[in-house]
């Protein structure tokens, strides 16, 4: 006999492939494959990567960060609160990170340091431009992972493709259909009724998942519920704003700097993900990153200025975790980029290249990212 639950779940499904004159009389459809589901998170303000994935066995790491370096992983249990987390001998996490030890150790999550992207702009808006439209230097109307969608037409759902935001980020702008959960314009009625009716079953993460108090945490629970509902989705956007921390004490190591607590929220809420969506993971990745990272050494206020190379995460799916991918340029002055920040070592279309080829099916690389020859990271 059907349940409420299986109901529930096969309204769901109609939904997703319905005709607008299906809404208001749901049918029952026949359940579909799993999609693979591609989640970009942008940590808008310019992370510090330098003290995100800290390269600890950089000796010029400590003499350009005094006083704000993330001191050296160490066995002394009463240190351990401000220590870097070991991650392979030369790179640790910053301690507020630790929720993201495990995934690493198992082999879940992959990191990509001194990444990101060639164009030397310092300017926040340029460079989000730059980076969410996958062509750096160029102004585009559309972005990388909506041309993604559009190379590789899937399902019909209104809601393949969801930004949990008001408006559309740059990513998602362009041709193919993309839906900003939080809007109330008229065009975007079908996906907002889907919506409705899955908001309207409840949620309830998996037992013993506790999603953190934070807006991107929020954001990303909203993901989970979309994903799990059999809805069709197969893109989607989250942002995590408040990382352009230039005064102290934003790159101190204590776990009370204002960096420490940005970082907390943005561990715990990946984690509570991960584990909230148990083997569904297999079907789903995320992908980090930030507009550009911070100075090598701090300024006068005992922050970080706009640098250049940043660090990437790589979480779920095809991820050939527990490695720091890159080749890592170094931090001795002659090694630095002009602006004083992290070279680059790997441009971030290489990284996304490889994830958009595992969603896609192919690789798509170049139409994705007109002009640019992706070399291989092997992160997927």
């Amino acid at each position: 006999m059907p349940t409420r639950r299986s109901f529930l779940r096969r309204t769901a499904l109609g939904l997703a492939g319905a005709a607008p004159a299906c809404f208001g009389r749901p049918q029952e459809a026949a359940p579909v494959a799993r999609p693979k589901v591609l989640v970009a998170i942008f940590q808008r303000g310019a992370a510090d990567g330098l003290n995100m994935v800290v390269p600890h066995g950089e000796s010029a790491y400590y003499r350009l960060r005094r006083g704000i370096a993330v001191p050296r992983p160490t066995s002394n249990a009463a240190r351990r609160d401000g220590a870097a987390l070991e991650l392979d001998g030369f790179f640790g996490l910053h301690p507020a990170l630790a929720p993201l030890q495990p995934l690493y150790a198992a082999r879940e999550l992959a990191i990509i340091h001194a990444v990101g992207s060639p164009h030397p702009t310092r300017s926040h808006i340029d460079a989000q431009e730059f980076m969410e439209s996958g062509a750096p230097g160029m102004k585009s109307r559309d972005g990388w992972l909506n041309r993604l969608l559009a190379e590789a037409p899937g399902n019909a759902s209104p809601l393949r493709a969801v930004a949990v935001s008001g408006s559309l980020p740059g990513a998602l702008r362009g041709t193919a259909p993309a839906f900003p959960v939080h809007s109330t314009s008229e065009e975007h009625a079908q996906a907002r009724a889907l919506l409705q009716a899955i908001r309207r079953r409840g949620y309830s993460p998996a037992a013993g998942v506790e999603y953190p108090r934070s807006p991107l945490a929020s954001a990303l629970l909203q993901i989970a519920q979309l994903i799990k509902s059999g809805a069709g989705v197969e893109a989607a956007f989250a942002e995590s704003g408040g990382w352009d921390h230039h005064v102290a004490p934003a790159g101190v190591h204590t776990l009370e700097s204002p960096l420490a607590m940005r970082l907390r929220e943005f561990a715990q809420a990946l984690s509570a993900f991960r584990t909230d969506l148990g083997s569904r993971m297999e079907d789903v990745v995320v992908v980090t990153m930030s507009e550009f990272g911070r100075t090598a050494a701090g300024n006068a206020s005992g922050g970080t200025d706009h640098g250049h190379a940043n660090a990437m995460f790589a979480l779920g799916g095809p991820v050939r975790g527990g490695k720091v991918y890159g080749p890592w340029p170094g931090l001795e002055r002659e090694q630095l980029h002009p602006s004083g920040g992290l070279a680059l070592g790997t441009d971030f279309r290489d990284v996304l290249s490889e994830l958009a080829a595992w969603q896609a099916g192919k690789d798509c690389g170049g139409s994705l990212f007109p002009g640019h020859s992706a070399v291989p990271v092997g992160v997927a």
